[in-house]
């Protein structure tokens, strides 16, 4: 089978963090498939354009994955330029698919995912004109996402086009991927039903590569004295430190805990963003010496600084987004590492109640978090070590092997 995979935010992943179909690529081609990604020349959340002169795209090998680059203009924030951005990449596919049909490769199924719908609904054009199925994956739902983080209303006209535009997207698509489990739920919200039938619907959430994953924990150490101090417990965090992180509810955190007498806890944040310096900043007014910001740190040192925490914490802002499922990719991470999640996201199909792989908080009370803190590090070493197997018997069921397996199932499902 030939694949086209198409995002527009496929990132190598010595270059960044949103790998998946890097992993689907990887192991769809250890079963015998060609597989093509087509991205964006220019990386997501870096200074780096793969394509400075005027060429249309850039073939380059990368990690043992072949990818194509397409030419987008560099961007800053969410201004103009990115939404020049994410209006270019659609136009790069249609030059970019011409020409390599023109020079005789043809994909049998076209595999695209939905950050933006206008790259997805440029992949569906696409494949339509040359007559192969498409297979349409949301990973954000959008423009959904944008009433629940932004709080425009649901009427503005600009978000009702790309309701209409969504429901197009969905409707022609051959089969469609949810990431979050509730893909059908929101499909039944919107009264979808008839244009976009719910057997079409699958689910396929984020994963980990547990080979890889294991396989970096022993090679790629890091020599931090606060994550190799065995006298303390440690609560650890990994990822962006951005506004919609919330990350400020971890200095209340740790303001609470010195405040109470409890010396022997640390939050340590991985990661960088907009608002780490602010934060940093709050916490040396504050005089709090039990929480470090270690900055940002290449994704193959994750595996070790995650085994080494004693409580991973998963902690984004509340949106009622939630209720459809969530799929954060750092949760899969943080199972692999046998250590129990400490949440307080409230969302539908919570893995890690499901798999009793840490708790869930109700609430993103400072007072019950730290409550919930004290209770993981006082705890029986018994039940302790059991909710460390059942984190890691939650990532293996989430093994991208396996899951490339279950993709590979639904791509021969669009092609009947």
């Amino acid at each position: 089978m030939r694949v086209w995979i198409i995002n527009h935010y496929a990132i190598p992943p010595s270059m960044g963090g949103l790998v998946r179909h890097y992993y689907f690529s990887k192991y769809l081609h250890q079963m015998g498939h060609e597989v093509r990604i087509f991205t964006a020349s220019e990386i997501h959340n870096t200074n780096i354009n793969m394509i400075r002169d005027g060429s249309l795209y850039k073939e380059e090998t990368m990690d043992g994955v072949p990818y194509t680059f397409l030419k987008t203009r560099d961007y800053t924030g969410n201004g103009l330029s990115r939404i020049y951005n994410m209006l270019e990449f659609p136009l790069r596919i249609q030059q970019a698919v011409k020409k390599f049909v023109k020079n005789g490769e043809k994909p049998d199924v076209i595999y695209t995912s939905a950050p933006t719908i206008f790259a997805a609904g440029s992949a569906l054009i696409a494949a339509r004109r040359l007559k192969v199925p498409c297979v349409v994956e949301v990973r954000d739902i959008w423009p959904e996402s944008i009433v629940e983080y932004k709080g425009m209303s649901r009427k503005n006209p600009i978000i009702l086009v790309l309701y209409q535009l969504e429901k197009w997207l969905y409707k022609h698509a051959d089969r469609l991927i949810f990431t979050m489990e509730g893909g059908k739920d929101y499909i039944r919200e919107k009264g979808w039903e008839k244009a976009v039938p719910l057997d079409k619907i699958e689910n396929l959430n984020n994963g980990v590569d547990l080979e890889e994953f294991d396989h970096n924990r022993e090679q790629y150490k890091l020599d931090d004295p606060d994550l190799l101090d065995d006298s303390t417990f440690k609560v650890v965090y990994t990822g962006s430190i951005r506004l919609v992180n919330n990350l400020g509810k971890v200095v209340e955190m740790a303001e609470y805990m010195k405040q109470h007498g409890q010396d022997n806890i640390r939050f340590l944040l991985y990661g960088d963003g907009t608002e780490r310096e602010e934060l940093i900043q709050q916490c040396k007014e504050k005089g709090l010496d039990n929480i470090r910001f270690p900055g940002k740190v290449e994704k193959k040192y994750v595996p070790f600084i995650l085994s080494c925490s004693d409580l991973n914490l998963n902690h984004v802002k509340q949106t009622g987004i939630m209720r459809f499922g969530c799929s954060l990719n750092k949760q899969f991470d943080y199972f692999a590492s046998a250590r129990p999640v400490l949440s307080d996201l409230t969302v539908s199909y919570d893995l890690i109640e499901r798999y009793h792989a840490g708790i869930t908080l109700p609430t993103q009370d400072t007072e019950a978090m730290c409550k919930e803190v004290l209770r993981f590090a006082q705890m029986p070493k018994e039940e302790y070590q059991q909710i460390c197997r059942n984190a890691r018997h939650a990532a293996e069921q989430y093994d991208y092997r396996a899951l490339s397996e279950k993709l590979l199932g639904i791509l021969n499902k669009a092609m009947q």
